[in-house]
């Protein structure tokens, strides 16, 4: 099984450049843009800003992103969170990833016990569906994508 780590769009790398270039220079070591873009595509592992451009704008379009706002099911449960990690595996087949859920979700359907979840792991195909099934049949989760 193969990882490749996925890249955020070029809207996201320009931000971070961006971002890079203003704390830089708030420490008073001033850079231009285009060196800014050059030392985020080294710590991306590019060569230069147009190798890394090209990787990021000829990736075919990922379903999932980095740091974008889903909803779904988590074992039956409806949930909104954001995704804070994020894998692509086997070529796009399917993502691990980490969600932070904005409420806690109760993975209990007991009415005397409660398990709440706040953070989850998991494998999901490019539905949003996981492989992984609950005793009724069901996808454990469920992404709207």
């Amino acid at each position: 099984m193969s990882i490749i780590q996925t890249l955020p769009a070029l809207e996201v790398l320009k931000a971070q450049a961006k971002r890079l270039r203003q704390s830089l220079t708030a420490e008073g070591n001033f850079i231009s843009h285009s060196e800014a873009l050059e030392l985020l595509a080294h710590q991306h592992g590019y060569r230069d800003w147009n190798t890394l451009h090209a990787a990021a704008g000829n990736r075919p379009a990922s379903p999932l992103a980095l740091g974008a706002h889903i909803t779904g099911l988590y074992l039956g449960q409806p949930f909104k969170g954001e995704i804070i990690a994020l894998a692509q595996l086997n070529h796009g087949s399917h993502y691990r990833l980490t969600i932070d859920f904005d409420e806690p979700v109760d993975v209990v359907t007991f009415d005397s016990f409660s398990a709440f979840r706040k953070r989850v792991n998991c494998t999901v195909g490019a539905d949003g569906k996981s492989p992984a099934l609950t005793g009724d049949g069901k996808p454990q989760m469920v992404i709207a994508v």
